[in-house]
């Protein structure tokens, strides 16, 4: 096997093991996840999973930051710069709202659960913050949000804006609630921040 197909094999392991990861919180949330139960929902071996990570935790990390960064893209993806500052907005929420609503465990598992690894995920928390930051910074430098005049969000106002917004996204999902009914609530505080003062 050549290198490169070494490392393919080795992702695609990794891959199946995050899938599993992913399956068991969907079905006993984090907590109650063994390794023995990712292992049997990605059927490999503990043997493999150990190879890949190295421990549940190290796993959880990585699916959550694989997870971010799927939903910085796709808020990227969707959202036209050249469009109207205020339907900018509507197309991040709705990104937003459409990623969570497609893995809603994994979401609330990153807000309520990985803070409670302590140290261990600190690294993540801060980096997925800032990237989550740096995202609406550059979203609102865009040529809409510059036509009405306004300024880029500072980043101070954008961790306010994600902070309420991750707590809210927290209270939906554990109370079973459909996720779409923070996008308008969404859409007020991002304009009423993001708008003219």
């Amino acid at each position: 096997m050549t290198t490169a197909q070494t490392a393919v094999s080795a992702s695609t392991t990794a891959d199946r093991l995050l899938d599993g990861l992913a399956s068991s919180i969907a079905d006993r949330g984090y907590r109650e996840t063994t390794v023995a139960d990712v292992v049997r929902q990605a059927r490999t071996s503990k043997r493999t999973f150990y190879e890949q990570f190295a421990s549940k935790e190290a796993c959880l990390i990585e699916l959550l930051r694989r997870n971010n960064a799927d939903l910085i893209a796709s808020i990227n993806a969707t959202v036209d710069a050249d469009a109207d500052w205020q339907a900018q907005i509507r197309q991040a929420v709705g990104a937003y709202v459409d990623h969570i609503g497609a893995r809603p465990a994994i979401t609330l598992c990153w807000i309520r659960e990985a803070p409670a690894l302590g140290a261990v995920a600190r690294p993540l928390h801060r980096r997925v913050m800032r990237d989550l930051t740096d995202m609406l910074v550059a979203l609102t430098s865009s040529d809409g949000f510059r036509r009405a005049g306004l300024d880029p969000i500072a980043p101070s106002i954008a961790l306010i804006l994600l902070g309420g917004l991750r707590e809210l996204t927290a209270l939906f999902v554990e109370d079973g609630r459909d996720i779409h009914g923070i996008a308008e609530p969404a859409v007020t505080a991002a304009t009423a921040l993001l708008g003219p003062h």
